[in-house]
């Protein structure tokens, strides 16, 4: 109850200070959203570009983990992770408060889990997501980003959203490799203290969930073909 309350003030705190404590909007900010959602990036810092764009990949990331989490939930988890696309930890911390601990697994998988299960899904967003961080990291200007960080509520909460959802994702860590069957607490920890690169590796390396198989046809007892045989 505690952990889930603590989740719970983070998110009306976030929501508090992204509002009222967070720089103003600059007048450019939408034409800014607007080119970076288009490929119109000259002229901008490539650590915002890197940025803006590992806002995206990050929940993906985290849906690899909250839809399986959600399938064992009284709660829907697929409305928390399509509006993590738009708003990111602002969408996911509810869910976290929400969700109770769980490390049970059903054995059934339809084709989007069995396609976020999958550890290729793992390596395409790794392949995806080392670029970026390349680029943002050797071009980027880090002076024009700190001005901007402290003058311009988009990249002020962006960043913030991010670093919080680099950090959340033990959160629902734990559960997942219980229901893998991982025993060595080494694993969480490893990835725990690797903000989004461990992430990525657990994805690429975890071993897929089992998958029961349900027979569709009854089983006949022999002693009921005997019977049929003798009648016929």
């Amino acid at each position: 109850m505690v952990i889930k309350i603590g989740f719970g003030l983070l998110w009306l705190g976030f929501i508090a200070y992204a509002f009222l404590f967070a720089p103003p909007n600059q007048p450019d900010t939408f034409e800014l959203i607007q080119q970076l959602s288009t490929g119109e990036w000259e002229g901008i810092n490539p650590l915002i570009i890197a940025l803006f764009n590992l806002m995206g990949i990050l929940p993906l990331i985290y849906a690899c983990l909250v839809l399986i989490d959600g399938k064992e939930q009284k709660i829907w988890a697929w409305p928390f992770a399509v509006v993590s696309f738009g708003v990111g930890a602002f969408a996911l911390l509810p869910y976290l408060a929400l969700r109770q601990p769980n490390s049970s697994w059903s054995g059934s998988k339809d084709l989007l889990l069995k396609l976020l299960d999958s550890r290729w899904t793992g390596i395409v967003l790794t392949l995806a997501t080392l670029p970026l961080l390349a680029f943002g990291l050797i071009y980027g200007n880090w002076g024009d980003f700190i001005q901007q960080w402290q003058t311009s509520r988009f990249i002020h909460v962006m960043s913030l959203d991010f670093c919080l959802l680099c950090v959340l994702f033990p959160a629902l860590l734990g559960d997942d490799i219980a229901r893998r069957g991982i025993k060595n607490p080494t694993v969480f920890w490893t990835v725990t203290l690797t903000p989004l690169l461990g992430s990525l590796a657990y994805l690429c390396l975890r071993p897929t969930l089992p998958e029961r198989i349900q027979n569709s046809e009854p089983t006949r007892s022999p002693k009921g073909s005997l019977e049929r045989k003798i009648q016929n």
